[in-house]
C-alpha cells in the first residue's frame, strides 16, 4: 500500500492560506495537509515535527522568510519538496526556476497550481530528484560548496538572510566576523579563511588579514599621509586601510 503524500502550507495572510488549502483539496484530494503555519518560525518547527512530503511556503513571512525556512530544513536533512508562493514577480523567480524549485504566484491561479502539483507528484516518485532539489536549495541559500549567494546571520531566535551582493565588507574581530552592509552589520562565526574561497573573486578581495571588501562598494582609492592606500566606500562613512601586502590590487592598469 502506497503512503499518501503530506503537506504543510504557510502564509501570514489567513484568507490566502485558506484559499490555497481549498484549491489543494480540490486539485489533489489524496494530499493530506498535516499542518498550517502563519509565520516562518512556526513553519520550520512544524516541518521538523511532521516532515511533510511538500511545503507550500510564502516567501515573505514574519520571523523567517520562506527561503530561510527551506534552507534551514535542508541543513537539517529534511527531504521536503518546496514550492514557494509569492506576490512578487522579481529576480527570485528566475533563481527558483534555475534551481528547479517550483513556485506559484499570488493570487494563485488554478491552472498554474495544477501544473505545479503534477511536477511535485512526478518528483516525489524519484528519490534522486528529491536529492537534487535539496542540493538546489543548498546552492540557492549559499549552504554548499558553491559561490556564496546568501549569508545566514543569527538574529535573536531567527536567521537573517543577507544577499552577498549587498555586503560592503567583512571584518574579523575576536571570535566573530562582522558582515557590514549599507544599513548596518550582523555577526557570524564563519572565519574569513572559510568565507574567502566561496566568494566571487571578481568582486571580493582581501585587503587586510582581517578584512575582505566588496570591490563594487568601493568609491575611490587614495593614499594617506604615510603613503598607505585607503578605500572610501559608497554607502558607508568609514574608510578601510589597505595592508601593504595587498596594495598591488589597486595599482593603475
Amino acid at each position: 500500500m502506497s503512503i499518501l503524500p503530506t503537506a504543510l502550507i504557510a502564509d501570514d495572510e489567513p484568507l490566502l492560506l485558506l484559499d490555497l488549502r481549498k484549491r489543494l483539496e480540490t486539485l489533489w484530494p489524496e494530499l493530506d495537509i498535516v499542518a498550517e503555519a502563519s509565520n516562518g518560525q512556526e513553519a520550520l518547527r512544524l516541518i521538523e515535527v511532521e516532515k511533510p512530503s511538500v511545503a507550500f511556503l510564502d516567501i515573505r513571512m514574519p520571523g523567517l522568510t520562506g527561503i530561510e525556512v527551506a534552507a534551514r530544513a535542508v541543513e537539517k536533512g529534511i527531504k521536503t519538496f518546496t514550492v514557494f508562493v509569492t506576490a512578487y514577480d522579481d529576480q527570485a523567480i528566475s533563481a527558483f526556476e534555475q534551481n528547479a524549485v517550483d513556485y506559484v504566484m499570488k493570487p494563485v491561479a488554478t491552472e498554474r497550481l495544477a501544473q505545479t502539483i503534477q511536477r511535485v507528484k512526478g518528483r516525489l516518485q524519484d528519490d534522486e530528484s528529491v536529492s537534487a532539489l535539496m542540493e538546489s536549495l543548498y546552492k540557492l541559500a549559499g549552504v554548499g560548496g558553491e559561490t556564496l549567494r546568501w549569508i545566514r546571520a543569527p538574529v535573536g531566535k531567527g536567521i537573517r538572510m543577507i544577499p552577498v551582493d549587498e555586503v560592503c565588507y567583512f571584518s574579523a574581530a575576536d571570535k566573530y566576523v562582522a558582515v557590514v552592509t549599507a544599513e548596518g552589520q550582523s555577526l557570524i562565526r564563519t572565519p574569513l579563511k572559510d568565507l574567502l574561497p566561496r566568494l566571487d573573486p571578481d568582486c571580493f578581495q582581501q585587503i587586510h588579514r582581517s578584512v575582505i571588501v566588496n570591490l563594487r562598494a568601493v568609491e575611490s582609492v587614495t593614499p594617506d599621509d604615510d603613503g598607505r592606500l585607503v578605500l572610501k566606500l559608497r554607502h558607508r562613512e568609514e574608510s578601510l586601510p589597505v595592508a601593504r601586502a595587498y596594495a598591488a590590487l589597486f595599482r593603475p592598469e
